[in-house]
């Protein structure tokens, strides 16, 4: 069972998945995280990362219906996305080959790095807003280079979404949340 931790953790992802404030995540609120996710440079319509980006995004949603929607009403809330995390400790090479595809989405300039404002890009693509990230790419940046590799990266953004330990650093990865 998910913990108190990580469900912190998750509720700002969760409203930020909520297109429409409804407190429970449907298909159109994938579709339009899709439309989020195209206006990044490299993945507008017609192009391979596009596909890629949502075909991911879409397939997330189906492990969700999959792992949640034991009502079978086409939504999922807070509780039933937790159950997918649960799951995720079993799914490393989903949560890794996620990773890949992000990192490809949010690398603009293809020189296989992710700087700060790379960082604030994906955040912000995310919340489908302006975040503040004061101090959170320091969290992330291990080896104080001012990049995160593409190993760096798929580390952060597994701790992110499996982690239950407050003192790893890619729990930050997609911004501040109240712990």
């Amino acid at each position: 069972m998910a913990s108190v931790f990580q469900e912190r953790k998750l509720e700002g992802m969760f409203a930020a998945f909520d297109a429409d404030g409804d407190g429970s995540l449907r298909e159109e609120d994938f579709r339009a995280l899709v439309a989020r996710w195209s206006r990044l440079p490299g993945v507008g319509p017609g192009t391979e990362l596009r596909a890629r980006v949502e075909s991911l995004l879409m397939g997330w949603w189906a492990a969700l219906l999959d792992a949640g929607d034991a009502d079978g009403d086409g939504a999922v809330d807070l509780g039933e996305v937790l159950l997918l995390v649960d799951r995720l400790p079993a799914m490393i090479a989903d949560v890794t080959a996620t990773a890949d595809t992000i990192f490809d989405a949010v690398d603009a300039d293809g020189d296989g790095h992710i700087s700060s404002e790379e960082h604030r890009r994906l955040v912000e693509t995310w919340n489908g807003q302006p975040v503040d990230l004061t101090g959170v790419f320091e969290l992330l940046d291990a080896n104080g280079d001012g990049l995160l590799s593409r190993e760096e990266f798929a580390l952060l953004w597994r701790q992110f979404w499996i982690s239950d330990d407050p003192a790893e650093p890619g729990n930050w990865l997609c911004g501040r949340f109240s712990v």
